[in-house]
């Protein structure tokens, strides 16, 4: 079996085959390991009765400007431009449009107190005010948009996504997870259910020990999550403390969904969406009948998804009925039943989310994403100055690292480069 590659990425997330397209674009022999399974990483569709339900990233966040539309545009890829369904709420459900309002203004004034407590703290729940009536409002969304409770949001890393977005919210009907799993070169050799566990440098390049076998290459970009990455799983070269300092400062938040079947006919508007209490901080959003499918997607973040974690899929279907039946009557109950359930913060190839950056650490991106001797990459949606918790942000980080993997491999070679090499 070979063994001697010029890249080996440790990661088959959005970032890993990210840096794989490029490396491959450019000639380099690439190996790919994955801890799990599959490939993807956070990117995750898996087929429930003919439906592809993406449990984690679903949305193409900014997608004007989304590396992965192209790619999906290249790959056949069917692209859904149409508005998200949280701007269309559920007709049928019997609203308080006045605290709805309310709420969102309220939401809204949080963000623009970020800006103040930024010099400052740096913490966002310092922008909440005191004793609002919709704080619970304003943490829940929080939840959604960090994973973690405002105690422990940098306000400048909140606001340095906040502001990059586009306002372009695409949807991939046949699953996120399915396009990133489907673009991995075909010249890049994957190993699957191959945990890494140590890197160590060499007099001419870098070794990576797996339970299966040491392999060797001239450099290594690593892609795994700061929670992977801060842990214990995967032992690095000396002198890498800073590295793993920084992945602590970049905790994954807790964002978990949970899938309902819709067993009968009801009156369920296709496309739509809806809220659950606005004064609960655990509230979940609601998709209903994505794509038309007879399902129901619940969204979690921070103490909602917590439940999950905490306490269990079983827990979190009793939650997300309850507000269910709260919103659209007593018949909810004998018209859904559970179909699925994620645990993002349970697997140990992952370890939760997304990144959030803690107060007064926002700059940990930027030590994160820098190399290591010449010959040890980082890349991942953590590593990204702006676009963070999204797959793109991930693949362009991947992109950021083969591009710096493919420098440093010209400027040691007594041959030169193999092609042109471009930063494109």
């Amino acid at each position: 079996m070979h063994n001697e590659y010029d890249v080996i990425i440790v990661g088959g997330g959005a970032a890993g085959i990210g840096a794989a397209r490029r490396l491959a674009a450019h000639g380099a022999s690439t190996l790919l390991l994955e801890a799990s399974a599959r490939l993807g990483g956070r990117a995750f569709t898996q087929d429930f009765g003919g439906y592809p339900l993406d449990l984690g990233c679903e949305w193409l966040h900014s997608g004007d400007r989304n590396a992965w539309v192209g790619i999906a545009e290249a790959s056949g890829f069917p692209v859904d431009r149409s508005d998200p369904p949280w701007n269309q709420a559920h007709p049928g459900i019997a609203r308080n449009e006045d605290d709805e309002q309310a709420a969102r203004t309220a939401f809204g004034d949080w963000e623009e107190r970020l800006r103040s407590v930024v010099p400052g703290s740096d913490r966002a729940s310092d922008a909440l005010e005191a004793g609002g009536a919709w704080n619970a409002y304003v943490r829940a969304i929080a939840g959604f948009m960090s994973g973690m409770a405002p105690e422990r949001i940098s306000a400048t890393d909140y606001l340095a996504y906040d502001d990059a977005l586009t306002g372009k919210n695409w949807n991939l009907p046949l699953g996120y997870g399915t396009l990133v799993a489907a673009s991995l070169p075909s010249s890049t050799e994957l190993r699957l259910a191959t945990p890494v566990e140590r890197i160590d440098l060499t007099a001419d390049g870098i070794a990576v020990a797996t339970r299966a076998g040491t392999l060797r290459a001239k450099a290594v970009i690593l892609t795994v999550s700061t929670a992977v990455l801060a842990g214990e799983a995967i032992r690095l070269p000396p002198g890498t403390e800073p590295w793993r300092e920084a992945a602590a400062a970049l905790p994954l938040g807790r964002n978990e969904k949970i899938f309902l079947e819709i067993g009968r006919d009801t009156a369920f508007e296709a496309d739509s969406h809806a809220y659950g209490n606005l004064r609960d901080a655990r509230s979940a959003a609601y998709s209903i009948r994505p794509n038309g499918w007879p399902v129901i997607e619940a969204f979690l973040g921070g103490d909602g998804a917590r439940i999950l974690e905490e306490e269990g899929p079983a827990a979190g279907f009793a939650f997300v009925s309850a507000e269910l039946t709260g919103l659209f009557g007593s018949d909810v109950a004998s018209a859904v039943r559970p179909l699925a359930a994620t645990s993002w913060s349970r697997m140990s190839s992952i370890g939760g989310a997304y990144s959030c950056a803690l107060p007064g650490q926002s700059q940990a991106r930027a030590r994160l994403a820098r190399l290591f001797e010449d010959r040890l990459f980082f890349a991942g949606e953590a590593t990204h100055p702006h676009d963070f918790t999204t797959a793109h942000g991930a693949h362009d980080s991947g992109l950021r690292a083969a591009y710096e993997v493919l420098v440093a491999l010209w400027d040691r070679s007594p041959f030169g480069r193999r092609g042109p090499l471009t930063a494109a």
